[in-house]
């Protein structure tokens, strides 16, 4: 997983101006505040990531305070982390109504919960970076995806990011949907991004 790390409540409403997470993980005890106020502003901004609330106040009443206000699922401290990585799962299997589980363009279909891509049945072995480029790029088909959103889509906070690295990506997926025959072209957008079409 790709995780990005907000430390504040600030940093976690700059972190959900652009729905590129899959999940959120959200503390109730900020250091600026209540995480549960992040609720209702992603909720108006129609994300469809899930929420995860985690706090060390897990009486009834602050359980139902936040899953009244939208949290998907609510987990008191101290827990395992091997609970905490089931409960993520289980969210992310829920229906998300926003988008279909598989994602189809040309011969290729994407599985975005497993992160699985596949030409005709058979499995495009692709690496991690580049499976998040390639789903970034299927969900926004058709139009034209910004250098800053794909960095978002491939990228944590934290992660250094050197000037040519994505376009590396780009062009090493570009190469192997082709040779696999996946009926789909990368175009590079000079000066703004790439966008993925149906080959001609």
């Amino acid at each position: 997983m790709v995780v990005d790390h907000a430390a504040t409540l600030a940093e976690g409403a700059e972190a959900i101006e652009a729905p590129v997470h899959n999940a959120i993980l959200l503390d109730r005890q900020l250091p600026d505040g209540d995480g549960l106020s992040l609720i209702p502003r992603l909720r108006a901004r129609k994300h469809p990531a899930p929420v995860i609330v985690l706090t060390a106040r897990g009486d009834v009443a602050d359980r139902v305070t936040g899953l009244d206000l939208g949290a998907d699922d609510y987990l008191a401290k101290p827990f395992a982390i091997d609970e905490l990585l089931a409960r993520l799962r289980a969210v992310l299997r829920r229906p998300a109504g926003l988008a279909p589980d598989i994602l189809r363009a040309g011969r290729l279909e994407f599985d975005w919960r497993d992160r699985c891509a596949s030409i005709d049945g058979a499995t495009l072995d692709l690496p991690r970076r580049e499976l998040l480029v390639l789903e970034a790029l299927l969900r926004r088909r058709g139009r034209t995806v910004q250098r800053a959103a794909l960095e978002e889509a491939v990228y944590g906070f934290d992660d250094e990011i050197q000037s040519n690295a994505l376009d590396m990506h780009v062009s090493r997926l570009r190469r192997k949907l082709a040779d696999a025959g996946a009926g789909l072209e990368i175009h590079g957008i000079r000066g703004v991004g790439y966008l993925l079409k149906q080959a001609m």
